[in-house]
């Protein structure tokens, strides 16, 4: 996804936000127990696709899958074109071997526009994997179809799609809440209306800003004998900032983590923020943008450098990934502030060190570490204490 073209922050920025990163608060943060950062393996298979994007973790033995794999789609082709991707892998911690889970066809017709797998992938408790596509035809926005969310069995085997006008390049991390033979799954979604990179506007001379990008909460019913039947589809907050990128296919919400009172916490990228989005769960009108946020406003700016994936860690805080740098950042949400950040990337081939390498996040199973992707490197990566 991400280009080495993506603006410098200057070496003055660089250089204050290293001391800013640095400095704690009061009490002992997540990250500040974190120090070893590795990587365990190549995450391109062996049809070359590229630009690791969602990581998850299979919760239990299922299928050809195994508990505590991590598994992670692409969302490049061996051409390195976005959203042309169409592979899962399979890390597995015991063997420390990569495998394909699955490997879908580029152009699925049940899919508008074909497959280019996004950040939106979950395994739910009764073995389905459901993921997003975000397809394009030549690497733009130019020839972005509106894309679908696929279901797949435990083999990796396709079993269905959900496709409709609620569904426009499903982008984001899935959020869930999974009860077995329900669940509730949310989604951000930011194609709607989007042109191609070249549509500029004449005032900034860069393409549009839409506010239309949303998130939206699936809820379903799954049977002992079938995969999940979406009863519900409910729009649950509209008005996110999307703009199509040459660079970067689309800016749009990526981080999605739900806290256990209801409330869905929304990291907006191309407006440097986290928001909230109350009683998520039962809402059946969308919250809108009102005072430039979509949601309560939680923190904006400051160690955030265009917010990406986003997940819980210990204390309740949240851990966000930042595109523009090579930063992860924690975030107290009660108490609305950014505690502390920490340079997981510093590669020096970019400016400011990891620029635009960062993407998914996720927890081990532990709870002691997490695990990263670099995806300018296609690597699946783990920081530990």
């Amino acid at each position: 996804m991400f280009s080495r073209s993506l603006t410098s922050l200057g070496s003055l920025a660089f250089v204050f936000s290293l001391f800013v990163s640095g400095a704690h608060a009061e009490g002992k943060g997540f990250l500040e127990t974190i120090h070893r950062h590795r990587t365990l393996a190549s995450t391109s298979p062996g049809n070359g696709d590229l630009n690791p994007y969602a990581i998850v973790v299979v919760p239990r033995d299922m299928g050809i899958l195994h508990k505590n794999d991590v598994l992670v789609t692409n969302f490049n082709n061996i051409n390195n074109l976005q959203g042309t991707g169409t592979t899962i892998v399979a890390y597995s911690p015991q063997t420390k071997n990569i495998s394909v889970f699955a490997n879908l066809p580029p152009n699925l017709s049940a899919c508008p526009g074909g497959i280019g797998l996004t950040t939106a992938l979950t395994v739910l408790k009764s073995g389905w994997v459901v993921v997003g596509s975000a397809p394009s035809k030549d690497g733009s926005t130019r020839t972005r179809g509106e894309g679908c969310m696929l279901v797949l069995d435990a083999t990796g085997k396709l079993v269905t799609t959900w496709k409709g006008p609620d569904i426009s390049s499903p982008w984001g991390d899935i959020a869930s809440r999974d009860n077995g033979d329900t669940a509730s799954i949310f989604v951000s979604m930011s194609g709607f209306d989007l042109p191609g990179p070249n549509v500029l506007d004449p005032k900034t001379h860069y393409p549009p800003i839409l506010q239309k990008a949303t998130v939206v909460r699936f809820d379903l019913s799954i049977p002992h004998d079938g995969p999940p039947v979406v009863d519900h589809q409910t729009v649950v907050a509209k008005g996110f900032s999307a703009r199509a990128d040459r660079d970067n296919y689309l800016f749009g919400p990526t981080g999605l983590a739900l806290d256990d009172d209801g409330t869905l916490y929304v990291t907006d990228g191309y407006d440097n923020e986290v928001t909230a989005v109350d009683d998520a769960l039962h809402r059946t009108t969308p919250v809108t943008r009102q005072n430039d946020a979509v949601g309560r406003l939680i923190t904006k700016g400051k160690l955030l450098n265009w917010p990406l994936a986003m997940m819980w860690v210990p204390g309740h805080h949240l851990l966000v990934a930042n595109g523009r740098n090579g930063q992860v950042v924690e975030i107290d949400p009660s108490q609305k502030k950014q505690i502390y950040a920490q340079w997981v990337d510093n590669d020096q081939a970019q400016q400011p060190p990891g620029n635009g390498d960062l993407f998914g996040l996720a927890m081990t199973p532990d709870n002691k570490g997490f695990y990263y992707v670099e995806d300018d490197m296609n690597t699946l990566n783990l920081s530990t204490p």
